[in-house]
């Protein structure tokens, strides 16, 4: 595989205590040489061979430090998937309509995840040979294997869902001539990686079914992840995007396997967190992703550490989420923007799809009328705990005011009440959706938001330890140090793939079973005693209608997993930008099953030609200034607490203007805590706030996806060649045997339309 592996490429091992991190906590770092002129010896040696194991987790794991790219997976950012999504606004280059990928050198080539992961798939098979190869005990081997085939099969799940099929290398190359490796089809890949994971998972058996890892080894991968994730790969051979007759037998073989493998991931351990017990609000469901060490969610995840870079050595490997999703008034980074189009497309209370919401026609829509001036009135629980509004307490542990004697905001962390409202200062601008010209409550100015992703937040009200450290000086300020975990693979997850599995299998009582599961850890009920035959929000229907039942499926991962990074790619497995028409335009095969269209068949709506736009809730006109002349600061230098909540620009706080206390205003704030809560119901305390937006605010509607020079707005597109992707200019001249993908141009052959097709064999 001479240009796989280029002549850039050595086995990279560098040992450090920062290897070990993505895999163990603390009390496994340790000192470790650089093993990379070693010979085949260091794997005779528990020791050094587990440190090689715990350097694939480095090079291997998901990491959320990290943006999207041929090594990380999307763990909720902005990347150029999730914005090919509702998540967020702003076109990434799949969706863009002004933009046109190509595999030729030059402007907007296509992503390249190709090349670099060779990198990391020639040092798991230097393990893998080593360790087989050496004089270690079998048990010794089994461990350390089963968790090097994982890492293979997971190296090459990556590529295969967005090439198809690739070169499947499972020995150590060399970078010399001739050494080059043909592209195998895609079924032969599937096959190559579910046998990894049978290998993983029997290898690991002892360990991790018979036995536990460690508190300390807690996040190491298990059987049951080789089996999660094998799951998923059957799911994703079955879907729409491989198979495109609908061969019924891929997905027997997906249900039947993931029936059984969900006794032996019971077995290891996992199961659905918090459930039985939702707590308020969907609280259970938050502290899902707090929980540091042995969650039962967490089937496969990354963790984090408290370290400081100054520290010595330096271990610092830090959740980075936190301090970029609270606003600035916190010391947060100036959060994170859900797009408008997400935060109206949250069931509503009773579970059904806001009637608005209309891109899933097979499923009812809501009796309750949605409100798109409060969108915070009557929703699922967990719209409460993934975003944040004006009005709610967002808590947290530290004291923002502290900062070198300036005033950040008027509360201290244990107080926080989010009011990001805006005001402008010229009335041409109160109603121009292209202005950013505004000013934001509590001292948030220009860096107010109209919404907050609220999701995976430590909330004090939630997890009174939290993960962090809040710091006020020095380098490190705000929300640092942040250890808290991330999943690629939770247990939910899990059930809702089983779900799709027995879904299309027709087996829609046990598919709905799984979601009724979901459901209840997210706090609904059985039956409600408001909505007759609601069985936790889900119609009746679903058990005879498989078509109701996939979509509902489609939906409430859409809601369960926001900002997990799943919702691209199951707008990819399930063809939802075209429906999967456009294949033989481009010479791929055909899609002859789900009548040829999944949009028709699921009665899914396409976002494409659709905008996303954001929102933000500004003052009603009389509380806007009109002269220009508004306070623009609250910091005012040397002055006293007192000095500079006098020169507080919020019309609301003005007497002239709004003419409430600070106090008053925060009367109407939403207290989500158990404490109060027990005090005044949500539905109460939801009304209450209505009252104050009646009052002061209005929604509305502020730029999001792009325009053009003309100022004239640009909506979405799609090409049904991005559902793969090419090879690049480069990834072909590296290996000429390398045939391109239909859909791009063959750099090897004139430009011409690429030969191989990911999803020819049947």
């Amino acid at each position: 595989m001479k240009q796989i592996i280029n002549s850039k490429l050595v086995l990279g091992l560098v040992l450090t205590s920062a290897a070990a991190l993505a895999a163990c906590s603390d009390d496994f770092l340790q000192e470790k040489r650089n093993y990379d002129t070693e010979n085949k010896e260091i794997y005779n040696y528990y020791s050094s061979a587990n440190a090689r194991i715990s350097d694939l987790y480095q090079a291997c794991n998901p990491n959320i430090q990290a943006s999207r790219t041929y090594q990380f997976p999307s763990m909720g950012y902005a990347d150029e998937h999730s914005q090919a999504t509702e998540e967020y606004t702003g076109f990434s280059p799949f969706v863009d309509p002004q933009k046109d990928l190509n595999t030729m050198s030059g402007n907007s080539q296509c992503p390249d995840y190709f090349t670099y992961a060779y990198q990391r798939i020639r040092n798991v098979n230097d393990a893998i040979e080593g360790i087989e190869g050496s004089t270690l005990s079998q048990d010794e081997k089994d461990e350390l294997l089963g968790q090097a085939y994982f890492f293979r099969a997971w190296c090459y799940y990556y590529l295969v869902r967005y090439y198809g099929g690739v070169p499947y290398v499972t020995t150590v190359q060399d970078p010399v001539a001739g050494s080059v490796t043909p592209r195998s089809t895609t079924k032969e890949c599937i096959g190559f990686i579910c046998e990894d994971l049978d290998k993983a998972a029997a290898m690991l058996h002892k360990k991790t079914v018979e036995g536990r890892w460690s508190t300390t080894d807690y996040g190491k991968v298990t059987t049951a992840t080789a089996l999660a994730l094998k799951g998923r790969v059957l799911n994703l051979w079955a879907s729409p995007l491989f198979n495109r007759s609908n061969d019924p037998q891929r997905w027997e073989d997906a249900y039947n396997f993931q029936k059984e493998a969900l006794n032996t991931i019971n077995s290891c351990g996992f199961g659905l967190a918090y459930e039985g017990n939702p707590g308020v609000n969907g609280s259970g469901w938050a502290m899902t992703f707090l929980d540091l060490a042995n969650s039962v969610e967490g089937i496969y995840v990354t963790r984090y550490n408290t370290h400081l870079p100054d520290q010595s050595p330096d271990y610092q490997r830090n959740n980075l989420w936190e301090q970029g999703a609270r606003p600035a008034n916190t010391l947060g980074n100036n959060g994170k923007v859900p797009s408008a189009a997400i935060v109206d497309l949250f069931p509503m209370s009773d579970g059904k799809r806001p009637a608005t919401y209309d891109a899933y026609s097979k499923l009812d829509a809501s009796s309750i009328s949605y409100d798109a001036e409060h969108p915070f009135l009557n929703r699922d629980p967990r719209f409460y705990r993934t975003f944040a509004f004006p009005g709610v307490y967002w808590r947290f542990q530290g004291n923002p005011n502290s900062d070198n004697g300036e005033t950040c905001n008027p509360y201290t962390g244990e107080k926080y009440v989010l009011w990001n409202y805006v005001w402008y200062n010229d009335p041409a601008k109160y109603n121009d959706v292209t202005s950013g010209d505004c000013w934001g409550a509590d001292n948030l100015l220009a860096n107010a938001k109209g919404m907050y992703i609220r999701k995976f937040s430590d909330d004090l009200d939630v997890n009174a330890s939290p993960n962090y450290k809040f710091m006020t000086s020095g380098k490190q300020i705000g929300f640092r140090c942040n250890q808290t975990s991330t999943f690629e693979i939770r247990y939910a997850e899990v059930l809702l793939n089983f779900a799709e599995a027995a879904c299309m299998t027709n087996h829609m009582p046990e598919a709905v079973a799984q979601l009724q599961r979901i459901r209840a850890r997210a706090g609904y009920k059985a039956e409600d005693g408001q909505h007759s035959g609601a069985s936790y929000g889900l119609q009746n229907s679903l058990s005879g209608d498989q078509q109701a039942c996939m979509a509902a499926i489609l939906y409430e991962r859409q809601i369960e997993f926001a900002y997990e990074g799943k919702r691209a790619e199951d707008m990819r497995r399930w063809l939802l930008y075209d429906g999967g028409t456009g294949f033989a335009a481009i010479g791929g095969r055909a899609l002859t099953g789900w009548g040829g269209n999944t949009l028709t068949w699921l009665g899914f709506k396409s976002p494409v030609g659709t905008r996303r736009e954001n929102m933000e809730f500004r003052l009603k006109d009389q509380y806007n200034y009109t002269d220009g002349t508004s306070g623009r600061e609250w910091k005012v230098t040397g002055a006293t607490p007192a000095e500079r909540e006098n020169a507080n620009p919020d019309p609301v706080l003005k007497a002239n203007m709004g003419g409430l206390t600070r106090a008053e205003r925060d009367a109407y704030a939403v207290d989500l805590s158990e404490s109060a809560i027990k005090t005044q119901p949500l539905a109460e305390q939801l009304d209450h706030l209505k009252e104050f937006y009646d009052k002061y605010l209005v929604r509305k509607t502020k730029k999001g996806d792009a325009y053009d020079s003309n100022n004239a707005q640009l909506t979405m597109t799609w090409k049904p060649r991005y559902y793969f992707f090419g090879l690049t200019q480069g990834n072909q001249d590296a290996n000429p045997t390398l045939p391109q993908t239909v859909g791009w141009e063959d750099s090897k052959n004139a430009g011409a339309n690429g030969t191989f097709d990911p999803a020819a064999e049947e």
